[in-house]
C-alpha cells in the first residue's frame, strides 16, 4: 500500500507506541466532554481525523490536563502512552458520529428497504432480495476501499487488511424475520411500512433497525474510517454478514466449511457491554393430524398465530364456523372478558361475525421469544383459552381443540416449564424460559412451536428426556397423540481473558455508562460455538429489544451511539499489540 510521506511517520510512530500497552487503561474522555464535543461539530463540517482533531484541540473543550496533550501529541507524532492512545480511540468514535452520522443512517434506510426475510419454497440463498442487498454491500464496499466477497450468496464478507496472522470476525446479519404489516400501527393511529424507514421523533421504525442491519452499517462505517484514515493495524477484521440468522442458521456453518475460522468473534447482535453466555436454542414441535370434528357446536376451521418460532406475535386469530354465528360471536366476547379478568387483564379477547363466520382475535403484546417476560403471548392465550370454553361454549374437537388441550395441559401461560414440571434456573445466565410462538397448518397437520432458551445447569440430553417422559405420560393419559420433534442446543459460557475482553468491556461500559461487568443473553448468536466469541452490543439491556417485535425501532442517538463505540472499538482492539 502507498502511503503519503507524511502518513508513514505517523504511521511508524504509531506502531511503536503499541509495544507500550500493558493493561487497558480509560480514555480520559468524560461523558460530558462527549456531549460536548459533539454538540460544537454539530452544524460543522469536517474533512479527516487530523482536521477534526486540529480544531477540537484549539478549542476550550481541549484545555485540560488530558485532553489537550493527548491531541497534541497525536498531531506531532509522538509517542503516546496508553491513556492518551484509548483517549485517541475514544475521539476517533466520536469523529465517526460527525463525519458519517448522516450517511450511515441513510444506508441503514436503504439496507431496510430491501425485505431480506424467508420466503416459503425459495432457497434463501437463491432469493432474489438476497441477490440485491449483495449487490448492495458489494457496492458500498468497493466505494469505501475495503474487500468483498460473496460466498455463495451466503455469507458476504467484507475484510480489512492489517498485518500479522490473527483475524477478529465481526459478525451481523442481513436476514430478518417475517411481518405482520396489518399489525404496524402506532398507538395513535399511524400507520408503518416495515420495509420504509420511517423517523418519527427519535425513533427510527423499520425491519431490521434493530436486528440486525442496523450492525452491518455500523460495522461497515468502522471499516471505512479506519481505511480512510490509514490506521495501522496489528490485525484483519473480517465482517461476515449472515443470511440465515433468524431461520436455519446454516450459512456461517458453510462458510466455515470454505473458509477459515476468525481467531476472535464478536457478534452486534445482542446485548451490551460484552456478553460471555448464551441460552441454548430449542424447539419442541408438536404436530396434530388433522382429523374430522366430532360433536356439536361451531368448528374452529383454522388459527394463527406467529410467523416464526422465535418471535411472540401481537395477535393470534381463529376462524369459527356456526350456524348462528352471532349467537356464538356474543358468547364468545363474553367468556373472553371474563377470561382476560382472570388472567392478568393485559391481553384482549375479541369476536366479531365476518360472512357465515366468525374471527376470533387475542391481542396481546410481542416480543422476542428469548424474552417472553417483556411480551403478553397471544398465541399461548389464544389456546388456553379454546380448552377452557369446554362446557361454556359448544365446539367440535377436532386437532385444533387437540392442540389447544395440549398447550393449556402442559404449558399453560407459564412461560417457565413450572406447568409442565422441567424449569430450572441459573445463578448467572437466568431462568429456562419455554413459549408457545408458532402455529401453522396443511392439508394435513397442525403443528405447534414451543420455543425453549436453555442456561446451563442441565444437559439438552436430560432436559429433552423430561420434557419427552412428561409430554407421553400425558399423551397416555389424554389419548392425544401428536408427533413430537425435539431440537434443543447447548448453551454457552464462557469466561474469557485477555486484553481484547478487557478492552471491549472499557470502550462499552465507558460510552455507556453500565456497570463494568460481564453480561448473560438469552439469545444465540452466529459466534455461539466460534472460538473467542462473544456479543458485543448492540442492544443496552436495560431497554425492551424491539427486534422481533412489531413496530420495531432503533433510535437514532442510540444507531450513532452505535456507530461510536464500534469505531472505537475496531481501532483500540485493531491496535493491541497483543489479544
Amino acid at each position: 500500500m502507498n502511503f503519503p510521506l507524511k502518513q508513514l511517520v505517523t504511521t511508524s510512530l504509531m506502531l511503536a507506541s503499541l509495544s507500550s500497552f500493558a493493561m487497558p487503561a480509560d480514555a480520559n474522555v468524560t461523558p460530558q466532554q462527549n456531549v460536548a464535543i459533539l454538540g460544537s461539530f454539530r452544524n460543522a463540517s469536517v474533512t479527516d481525523f487530523r482536521q477534526f482533531l486540529g480544531r477540537l484541540g484549539k478549542s476550550d473543550l481541549a484545555k485540560t490536563d488530558d485532553l489537550g496533550p493527548a491531541i497534541q501529541a497525536f498531531l506531532d507524532n509522538k509517542r503516546l502512552s496508553t491513556e492518551q492512545q484509548n483517549t485517541i480511540h475514544r475521539l476517533l468514535g466520536l469523529y465517526a458520529r460527525v463525519k458519517y452520522g448522516n450517511a450511515a443512517t441513510e444506508t441503514l434506510r436503504e439496507l431496510v428497504a430491501i425485505p431480506t426475510f424467508r420466503v416459503d419454497g425459495v432457497a434463501q440463498h437463491e432469493n432474489p432480495e438476497f441477490i440485491r442487498i449483495a449487490d448492495k454491500l458489494k457496492g458500498l464496499t468497493q466505494a469505501f476501499n475495503l474487500n468483498f466477497r460473496n460466498i455463495d450468496n451466503r455469507v458476504y464478507e467484507i475484510s480489512l487488511d492489517g498485518s500479522g496472522d490473527e483475524v477478529v470476525g465481526i459478525h451481523a446479519h442481513a436476514d430478518v424475520v417475517p411481518v405482520t404489516p396489518e399489525n404496524w400501527v402506532l398507538k395513535d393511529g399511524t400507520r408503518l411500512d416495515p420495509f420504509k424507514l420511517t423517523l418519527i421523533g427519535d425513533r427510527m421504525y423499520g425491519r431490521g433497525t434493530e436486528d440486525d442491519k442496523n450492525g452491518i452499517v455500523v460495522a461497515l462505517y468502522a471499516m471505512k474510517i479506519i481505511k480512510e484514515e490509514q490506521l495501522p493495524l496489528a490485525r484483519h477484521f473480517k465482517l461476515l454478514v449472515d443470511t440465515t440468522e433468524e431461520t436455519s442458521g446454516d450459512a456461517i456453518p458453510y462458510y466455515f466449511e470454505h473458509n477459515p475460522v476468525p481467531n476472535y468473534n464478536l457478534a452486534l447482535d445482542g446485548g451490551y457491554p460484552v456478553v460471555i453466555a448464551e441460552k441454548g436454542y430449542g424447539t419442541v414441535m408438536a404436530k396434530f393430524t388433522r382429523r374430522q370434528a366430532e360433536g356439536q357446536g361451531a368448528e374452529i376451521t383454522s388459527m394463527t398465530g406467529g410467523m416464526a418460532s422465535n418471535q411472540i406475535p401481537s395477535t393470534s386469530v381463529a376462524t369459527l364456523v356456526s350456524d348462528h354465528p352471532a349467537e356464538l360471536a356474543a358468547s364468545l366476547r363474553q367468556a373472553g372478558t371474563d377470561y382476560a379478568k382472570r388472567n392478568g387483564g393485559n391481553f384482549e379477547v375479541s369476536a366479531k361475525v365476518v360472512g357465515h363466520e366468525v374471527k376470533l382475535t387475542v391481542t396481546g403484546v410481542s416480543a422476542h421469544s428469548s424474552e417472553p417476560e417483556s411480551g403478553v403471548n397471544p398465541v399461548a392465550r389464544m389456546l388456553d383459552f379454546i380448552n377452557s370454553l369446554d362446557g361454556k361454549v359448544a365446539l367440535k374437537h377436532n386437532q385444533i381443540t387437540d392442540a389447544a388441550r395440549y398447550a393449556a395441559d402442559n404449558w399453560g401461560l407459564d412461560y417457565l416449564g413450572g406447568k409442565l414440571g422441567v424449569g430450572f434456573s441459573d445463578v448467572f445466565m437466568g431462568p429456562l424460559t419455554a413459549s408457545p410462538t408458532y402455529v401453522g397448518m396443511d392439508e394435513t397437520t397442525f403443528k405447534l412451536a414451543v420455543n425453549l432458551r436453555v442456561p446451563k445447569g442441565k444437559s439438552p440430553q436430560v432436559l429433552k428426556s423430561e420434557i419427552a417422559d412428561k409430554l407421553m405420560a400425558w399423551s397416555q393419559k389424554t389419548r392425544i397423540a401428536p408427533t413430537l420433534d425435539y431440537s434443543i442446543a447447548e448453551p454457552m459460557y464462557r469466561n474469557p481473558e485477555g486484553e481484547w475482553v478487557k478492552a471491549l468491556l472499557a470502550v462499552a461500559s465507558e460510552n455507556l455508562g453500565m456497570e463494568h461487568k460481564f453480561g448473560t443473553s438469552a439469545g444465540a448468536t452466529s459466534v455461539h460455538e466460534l472460538p473467542n466469541g462473544v456479543q458485543f452490543g448492540l442492544a443496552r439491556p436495560e431497554v425492551k429489544y424491539t427486534g422481533h417485535t412489531d413496530n420495531e425501532f432503533k433510535t437514532v442517538e442510540q444507531f450513532l451511539l452505535d456507530l461510536q463505540i464500534v469505531t472505537e472499538m475496531m481501532g483500540r482492539i485493531g491496535q493491541l499489540p497483543k489479544l
